[in-house]
């Protein structure tokens, strides 16, 4: 029998961590699901809140012990059918609702947004379709190109041949956001109809591409070359909740506006 199969009751005893501030920082957790260990990097962690609610930690800054699970949609809905939330914290009545992957989702999405607007006020972005192409045929260059969920494919054709211009067959070193529809590229940038923009180098880029990176990684989606890029390191290599502005837990986060 797999880890993965192995019946819930068989959850080790030492499953949740021992709380904040508590144990060796960054030790590597065990996920729920799959009972491997890894880098926290790569799983989410959970805690209980006073009402008995599983609640998504994406800081990992909560109080109490946490339970983990690798940040992918597929091994979270499988914690919830399982009922391992609840196994793990000993509290057969702890809720962790069917839509847990979707709240999870709409909070990292929250976190990208928020890292754009930080980079824009840092002055790490450019809008306006002449003003990116501009700036990927620059002496500098771009870190990334952002186009709006809905752009045309003939805006993105365009931008992808002068991708190839500037770098040839360097194009897959260069991600291609496209994750954000333009209102909520119009909502970060503080901006109307922003549909293509540009990353340049500067503070707030890697923080942006780390949690893009999560993203993408926690809806499934593989990283293809001449797509998203290579994988990050160095400073892109951080838990995108290491950068300012991070949500410390989706329960505590005030509602969204323009």
């Amino acid at each position: 029998m797999s880890a993965t199969d192995a019946p819930a009751d068989d959850l080790p005893p030492d499953i949740l961590d021992a709380g904040i501030g508590r144990g060796r920082a960054h030790a590597e957790r065990t996920c729920l699901v799959t009972r491997e260990s890894q880098n926290p990097a790569g799983l989410i962690r959970f805690a209980l809140g006073p009402d008995g609610t599983v609640v998504p930690d994406l800081k990992a800054r909560l109080p109490g012990r946490g339970a983990w699970v690798t940040a992918t949609r597929a091994a979270v809905g499988e914690a919830v059918r399982r009922r391992l939330f609840q196994r793990a914290f000993k509290a057969k009545h702890a809720v962790a609702g069917p839509d847990l992957a979707d709240v999870i989702e709409a909070a990292l999405r929250h976190d990208l947004r928020q890292a754009l607007a930080l980079a824009n006020k840092a002055g790490c972005v450019v809008t306006g379709f002449t003003k990116v192409e501009s700036a990927v045929e620059s002496r500098a260059g771009v870190a990334a190109l952002v186009h709006a969920s809905d752009a045309s494919q003939d805006g993105r054709r365009k931008l992808a041949q002068a991708l190839r211009r500037r770098y040839g067959d360097a194009i897959s070193g260069i991600p291609v956001v496209d994750d954000m529809s333009s209102e909520e590229l119009d909502m970060a940038l503080g901006r109307d109809h922003v549909i293509h923009a540009a990353l340049v180098a500067g503070a707030g880029t890697a923080g942006l591409l780390a949690r893009w990176r999560r993203l993408r990684a926690f809806r499934g989606a593989a990283a293809m070359p001449g797509d998203v890029g290579p994988a990050p390191s160095g400073a892109d290599a951080a838990l995108p909740d290491d950068s300012p502005g991070g949500c410390d837990s989706v329960c505590d986060r005030p509602p969204e506006g323009r």
